[in-house]
């Protein structure tokens, strides 16, 4: 029998899962590179839900790049023994290794702890290949080192050398490398700023740098660790979701439909179906994020990307659903929302979808990435043979965002929509 919205929202989920976590690379796999571990991982459901950000920081834009658990979304690059521990990310054994997203970006903003033991040589990369090349031209590499090191923590290798002792001031106690550290990271086009522990420490102008790469920890030699890993993109356009929405958007429905568009305070709302609005605008890449409501858990709905323009929801889907079996996160009924819908499933749903709920995606190549209120729920990279329409293949072609109404019962409200272009 399955359970009514009031039911689902009147109980208390307690839920400890064993899930098979399964990384996808956004590269083909070589000796060298290879997923993050793809073992059976014991995941904390709830645990998981805790880590759901607060309405301020999601209004931002802000996301976890780390869940806190597992390397989700995340590939390996090289030996070393990168693991999850006491809520971090820690690798402290192997060869020269890299672990890298599975997805690439441009411009952004990124924010992460670390800590190291004080002869650590570490760093953050950005804009980077799997395996980095020439640092000094293609990719940029923020160092985690002594002081005593060419380039020491707060440095840009081979670009720019920052001296911590020299910024503080004589009488600043020094750089603790064992104690947790913030870096702050904005990258636009070719500038480069970084603040260490809320101060600016570097800045770069014009620098020689690919236009686009995944970012990167590294394992040089030594212990290190990173925790708080966030990301927002920048530069984003919004879509109108109010009385003028129709200078965005077309209206298409199946024959004897009952859809309807309507707007308030809200936002646009969406009821009845079989019907999509689809944007007036098309998109390869970029990274798109959604604030809406839903009438229940039931409800069916999901955004739709990379469409045939003019066609009926022929895209990739975003799924807009928080029905779950036997009230339980880590079954959706539905996919779950997040979900890539018919490629992969929810890990886990975040809430019911009747309160403000947050979504953002990511298109990258034949790589995907979803959130939910800032967790991440699904990350995929299609392998299929290539195909103009999403269904059948992978499809790298722009095409307009669609916004679903599924069926008769849908009652869907979007309260805004933003979306910032990729290179």
């Amino acid at each position: 029998m399955f359970l009514t919205s009031d039911r689902l929202n009147r109980c208390l989920v307690v839920v400890t899962a064993v899930l098979l976590i399964g990384v996808c690379p956004p590269t083909r796999l070589n000796a060298q590179t290879k997923p993050g571990p793809n073992a059976e991982v014991k995941l904390d459901a709830k645990a998981l839900l805790a880590m759901q950000l607060p309405s301020e920081r999601l209004e931002d834009g802000w996301v976890r790049l780390f869940d806190g658990q597992t390397l989700f979304g995340w590939s390996i690059a090289g030996n070393g023994n990168w693991q999850v521990r006491d809520g971090a990310i820690s690798v402290d054994q192997g060869d020269r290794s890299y672990l890298y997203t599975n997805f690439q970006l441009d411009n952004y903003e990124l924010q992460m702890d670390f800590r190291s033991d004080a002869t650590t040589n570490s760093g953050v990369f950005l804009r980077t290949p799997p395996f980095p090349g020439n640092v000094a031209q293609e990719s940029l590499e923020l160092n985690i080192a002594p002081a005593d090191n060419p380039f020491p923590t707060g440095s840009f290798v081979q670009r720019k050398r920052v001296a911590l002792d020299e910024l503080s001031g004589q009488d600043s106690p020094g750089f603790d490398a064992e104690l947790w550290h913030t870096y702050s990271i904005r990258i636009q086009d070719r500038s480069v700023e970084v603040t260490l522990d809320g101060q600016p420490i570097v800045q770069l102008e014009n620098v020689q740098v690919s236009p686009s790469g995944h970012i990167s920890l590294q394992l040089n030699s030594g212990r290190v660790e990173f925790r708080n890993i966030l990301i927002r993109p920048i530069q984003s356009q919004k879509f109108k979701m109010d009385s003028s929405w129709a200078s965005d958007w077309n209206v298409m429905q199946k024959k004897d439909a009952n859809m309807v568009v309507s707007t308030s305070d809200s936002g646009l709302r969406l009821t009845g179906g079989l019907g999509q609005i689809q944007s007036k605008q098309s998109f390869d890449n970029f990274f798109l994020q959604a604030r809406y409501h839903l009438a229940g858990a039931e409800t069916n709905s999901g955004i739709f990307f990379r469409c045939l323009p003019d066609a009926m929801l022929d895209g990739y889907e975003c799924q807009l659903n928080h029905w779950v079996k036997d009230n339980d996160p880590t079954r959706p009924m539905d996919a779950g929302a997040g979900a890539i819908f018919r490629r992969q499933a929810a890990r886990v749903v975040v809430g019911d979808g009747t309160q403000a709920t947050y979504v953002s995606v990511l298109a990258s190549g034949p790589t995907m990435a979803t959130w939910v209120n800032g967790i991440p729920v699904a990350s995929f990279t299609d392998d299929r043979k290539e195909d103009p329409n999403p269904r059948r293949g992978l499809s790298l072609k722009a095409g307009p965002i669609s916004l679903q109404a599924h069926d008769a019962k849908t009652d869907v409200t979007f309260e805004r929509l933003s979306i910032s272009p990729l290179k």
